[in-house]
């Protein structure tokens, strides 16, 4: 029942309409381009508004968007602070890990407001980030070209896909990539104000060398989550971001 609710509304909220794929992107990076305006964020990340969200890139030398649909259409834009501390991350793993890829998930609409099924994704500080996975301990991409579908996915309490528990995800590069973004985002005078990741999954994040430091830096997870929601971040981890005071 609750993969069928997950499915059901996930279906729902990305009813998105067809195009072609690289002409289109490539059309929608050039006529969204970002101007040299600092963006403005108002109010909060589940009742806000973005002004001069800029685009954040398809695709880098480590990285790339989820879903062509959801690019076209308005769900890849962030605070300019934000976008820069993201890019700089890549960078930073590309150092450490360069033979990695990663993924990112969806982002806020262009002048942020609600962009359904999140509750919140509405002023350009909050992202979506795609678990990281290995097979027979290495890197594993297989599951990373399904698009929205990715949301769909399903693991169990000890990270391993539901439909191939050889597939699991791999926790210490999440609590790395994590590690560097919050590093990154205090030379923007930002940081990280929560991050939603399934509960029955954070004992397994924190057990990893990484997930120590993690747990130590005190960036805040979580800690209460209703059924629903916990059970849509087990594919994905989300993060809030908000300006330092």
């Amino acid at each position: 029942m609750k993969r069928i609710q997950k499915i059901t509304i996930i279906l729902f909220s990305l009813s998105f309409v067809g195009f072609s794929q690289t002409s289109k992107i490539e059309k929608y990076i050039n006529d969204n381009k970002d101007n040299e305006l600092a963006s403005f964020s108002k109010g909060s990340v589940s009742e806000g508004s973005l002004t001069n969200g800029k685009l954040f890139p398809f695709s880098g030398p480590n990285f790339h968007y989820f879903d062509t649909l959801s690019y076209i259409n308005s769900r890849a834009y962030l605070n300019n602070k934000v976008k820069e501390a993201v890019l700089e991350t890549y960078t930073d793993l590309k150092n450490e890990f360069p033979d990695r890829q990663f993924c990112i998930m969806e982002c806020s609409n262009k002048h942020g407001g609600k962009i359904i099924p999140h509750r919140t994704h509405q002023n350009g500080l909050s992202i979506d980030f795609m678990v990281p996975l290995i097979k027979n301990q290495k890197p594993y991409y297989g599951l990373d070209t399904i698009a929205r579908k990715h949301y769909f996915l399903e693991f169990n309490e000890k990270g391993q896909y539901s439909f191939d528990t050889s597939i699991s995800i791999d926790f210490d590069l999440i609590a790395k990539h994590i590690l560097l973004l919050n590093k990154q985002l205090n030379k923007q005078k930002l940081k990280i104000s929560k991050v939603i990741f399934k509960i029955e999954l954070k004992d397994k994040l924190y057990a990893t060398p990484n997930g120590q430091l993690l747990k130590k830096s005190g960036i805040y997870f979580a800690q209460q989550l209703t059924p629903l929601i916990n059970g849509l971040h087990d594919d994905h981890y989300h993060v809030d971001f908000e300006e330092m005071k």
